[in-house]
Formats: structure tokens, sequence, C-alpha cells
């Protein structure tokens, strides 16, 4: 038996430092906050990531590298998940930690949700139904309110950290997909997945105050905001672009051309400089970029340990950043001195949000509540062969892989995730399994779009080839056309056929 599925991608969720304003600040006094300190690790920190296709939160310490296990929201992904009965979580997705150092808010995409999560007994405090496709969110300056984004909605779900519940719903406009507090915690700054636009939004009086316009591409599936609160990154995972911007002057000062899959910029600080590091996912790279007073400078490009590195984050003390690696179950430790890879740690199923939390819990190597859901199972990548008989998986260094093929096993089956790049445009492929005596079975069926890109498609069944191998099956019909054309300008309000088959939420 052979199932074909929805793939989604996924996104990282921004954590508040250790110098953020206690609980009881007010947005307004949250503005005489300490500055930023720099927080040595040790056993007492945490990192966390949230893996997408084993519905886990996976616990590290940071002092050892190693994963202490994993916080199970819901089974495995496709187990029971296709149930009516069905009452877990599915696509665990984003990641914020608290400012009072005690909270892990965890965002479902799935099943639109939001759980708060002590983070030294690591046992779920509430649960919270919030928006259609809830992505990325941010705690505000107070602790109390966690502001998530609905991607599928046009809304920004303001959650009661303490009791739970969504307790004000803030409309910005159609595809919110990530809110960002600014360090005062005067002002949330919200990007979009279907306008070239961060709106600025006062988080006293719930009101958009301003909107800057003139992002280098529609589709944004991350940002994120310096220390000092001055600049935001924004990234264009389908167009290889970032876009910088001024927030003082609340306007675009650079648009940056990188790479295939652009995702995650993470802004670290340490005795070398002022750095953001950009993971790459279509290169299996992390970028290094020096902020200037110009343009930033690209200095290094990191060669990953593993595939399709997304989500990122810093130490307290910015002497280490942590890339998660999306198709390969892990987690890269980079020394940001060295700019080297120093380590991978295995993780959850597909990693997507990575936060680190200082101080996250009372006493080092204590790590109550975890389980193993999901470890020890890890994606591995197959050869692909193209219609023309040529490699698929072959690596260009600046257009990336024409055809990724991922294989993870997963409750009983296996799961086989394909992603393709610079195919035929608006055509249909066929994809099959090859053995070693060269027999083929049918996978699926995938459509690509008019720039011949498919995000993701997924399979499920029992994977017994040594390859895969795709072929032309015919052009993509006029309905499948128009629902494409809909989907790039951002999700609607209804699942469109499009969505079961083709996303790009990353």
């Amino acid at each position: 038996m052979l199932i074909a599925a929805l793939g989604v991608g996924g996104g990282g969720l921004a954590a508040t430092s250790i110098a953020q304003a206690s609980p009881e600040t007010t947005a307004t006094e949250a503005s005489a906050a300490p500055k930023q300190r720099p927080v040595p690790i040790t056993g007492r920190d945490r990192l966390y990531t949230a893996d997408q296709t084993s519905n886990t939160v996976s616990v590290i310490d940071p002092s050892t590298n190693r994963t202490l296990g994993t916080i199970a929201l819901g089974d495995q992904r496709v187990g029971s998940t296709f149930s009516p009965q069905y009452s877990g979580d599915s696509g665990v997705h984003g990641l914020a930690y608290s400012p009072d150092h005690r909270k892990l808010a965890v965002v479902s995409v799935t099943s639109n949700t939001v759980h708060m999560v002590d983070t030294r007994t690591n046992k779920v405090l509430n649960t919270t139904d919030v928006g259609r496709a809830a992505h990325e969110g941010s705690f505000t300056a107070n602790g109390k309110q966690f502001w998530v984004a609905n991607r599928g909605r046009d809304t920004i779900s303001v959650v009661d950290v303490e009791r739970g519940g969504v307790i004000a719903t803030v409309r910005v406009g159609e595809g919110p997909s990530k809110v960002l507090m600014s360090p005062d915690g005067r002002y949330a700054y919200v990007n979009f997945t279907s306008k070239a636009e961060v709106s600025v939004i006062d988080v006293r009086t719930r009101k958009i105050k301003d909107r800057i316009t003139g992002l280098g591409a529609t589709f944004s599936s991350d940002q994120a905001i310096s220390a000092d609160g001055k600049r935001i990154w924004v990234s264009h995972k389908r167009d290889g672009k970032i876009t910088v911007v001024d927030l003082t002057r609340r306007k675009v000062v650079t648009v940056l051309n990188t790479g295939p899959d652009t995702n995650h910029p993470q802004f670290i600080e340490n005795s070398k400089g002022k750095f953001v590091y950009l993971t790459m996912g279509g290169l299996d790279e992390t970028w290094v970029y020096k902020r200037t007073s110009g343009a930033p400078e690209l200095i290094t490009k990191i060669k990953n340990k593993g595939h399709a590195p997304h989500g990122a984050w810093g130490s307290g003390d910015g002497s280490r950043l942590y890339v998660g690696l999306e198709k390969s179950d892990a987690v890269d430790v980079i020394d940001t001195r060295t700019n080297k890879v120093i380590d991978t740690i295995a993780t959850g199923q597909e990693p997507q949000a990575i936060v680190y939390a200082p101080r996250a819990t009372d006493r080092a190597g204590n790590a109550p509540g975890l389980g193993r859901q999901g470890l020890g199972q890890q994606a591995y990548n197959v050869p692909t062969t193209l219609p023309n008989g040529s490699r698929g998986d072959t690596l260009d260094p600046v257009k990336g892989r024409v055809l990724e093929a991922t294989v993870r096993p997963v409750a009983g089956l296996d799961m086989i995730q394909l992603q393709a790049r610079g195919l035929q445009p608006d055509t249909v492929y066929q994809a099959y399994s090859v053995a070693a005596d060269g027999k083929k079975t049918v996978l699926r069926s995938f459509p690509t779009d008019k720039g011949g890109k498919t995000p993701m498609a997924l399979s499920f069944g029992a994977f017994n080839g040594e390859s895969i191998a795709i072929e032309v099956k015919g052009e993509v019909t006029p309905v499948q056309k128009a629902n494409f054309a809909a989907q790039a300008s951002g999700h609607g309000h209804s699942v469109k056929a499009t969505d079961l088959l083709y996303c790009d939420c990353c």
C-alpha cells in the first residue's frame, strides 16, 4: 500500500534573551530593560528542536551536546493521525522561550495549537487552539502573552500564557508568517506569505502603526531582529533573497541575492564582531555575513554535516550557533569564532524551529518526563535520476540539487520526500522507486509550478529501492495552473486542492 500525502516545510521562532524584561515589566517600561549580556554555556541551559514528523520536541544539553530525550505532543506522522478520533498534535513546528526562563511555547502548524511547556519539568502547562496554520510567534516583554501568526488566515492570535486561551485577535492582512517583538517590548513586527511587507503593530493598543513595503519578494518564510532592535532580516525562501530592513527609519536598505531555500537568519555578536548567520537549505550550507555600516559582507560559507539546514539559534554567549538539519534529523554545532562545525547531535524527525534557552532548568543534568519518540530513526538521502538519465542529486554550487529524495521510517512505513528545482515548468512527473535489478515501482506523480519547482511531495509506503527516477507524465492542467497561481499569492481562507499536493509553508 502506498499513500500520497501533503508536504509542509517548516520554520523557527525567536526566543527572548536572558536580558529581557521581568514578567512584571510593562511594554512601555521595557525600554529601560538592561542591555543583553553574554551567558556562558552550562548544564542548566537547554537546546530545543521542534520535530515536525515525530511530533516531538527534542531536549538537548548544550554543555555536553547530548540529546536527553523528547517531549511527545502527538503520534509520529501517519500512525493514528489520519483517524477522525485523533486528538494529539500534528506538525510540531515552532518554538519560543519566555522572558522568565520557565516556559517554552510550542506551535503545531497542522493541528493549530500552542502549548506552554514548563522547562524544568517538561510538562505541558496548558494548550490553546489558535488560528488556521499557526506558524511562528513571540512572547511579549512582560511574558504574559504569546502572539502567534496564523498563515492560513489574516490574523494574529494573542494567547494568555498562564491560563491558556485566546484573549484577543489582531487582523493584519492575509498570510501573516511570524511575529517578532522589539527588544523594548513596544512593537510587534509581522512578515507575510502574501505580500512584500512588514507590518509594525503597537503592542499596547494592538493597532497597526506602520507598513514597511518594498521587500525583495512577496513570500517570506522567516525573519530575525538584532539585539539592539535596529535591523530586521527577512528571508524569502522561494526566491533566494534576503531583505534587510532599517527599523529606525522603517525602510528597506538592501536586498541580498542569496541561494536556493534561503531560510533562517540569526544574529550573533562575539569578540570578532557582529554577524548574521543564514541557513541555505538547498546548498547544505550556512552563510556568514558581517554587519557593517554599509551593505552586509559575505565572509564565509560553512558546509553543514547533513542535508537541508533550516532553523538556527545562537548560545547565550554567542560562542556557538546551532543549526537544525531538516533532512538529516540532527543539529550541527558551529563554533562562531572558527566558523567550523564541531559536532552533530541527533534529534527527533524533521527538525524545524530551534531555540537556545539559557538557564532553562534549576539543576544541571535534571531532565524529567522525557521519552524517546522519534529518536534513532534518522532520515537518509537516496540517489535520483532525471528523465534524460542524468543524476538529479548532484549538487550544483549555485542552484543546488535538481531532484532530492529523502527517506525516513515512520510508524511502520517509510516517508519518501521529494523536492525538485529546475525541472520543466507546469509539468506533471511520475516518480518511481528503482530496485537493484532495475525494476521500477510507482511511488506517486507530482506537478511543478511555473518556475519548474516542487517544494515538497510526500509518499508513505515500504521503500525497498536503491534510487528514485522520474519521467514526464504530461502538462499541468489549466485548473492546476490556476490553483498554483492562486497559491503563489499566499494561502487563502480555505484549503485548496493544491494544498494537498504542493506547499511551500517553510
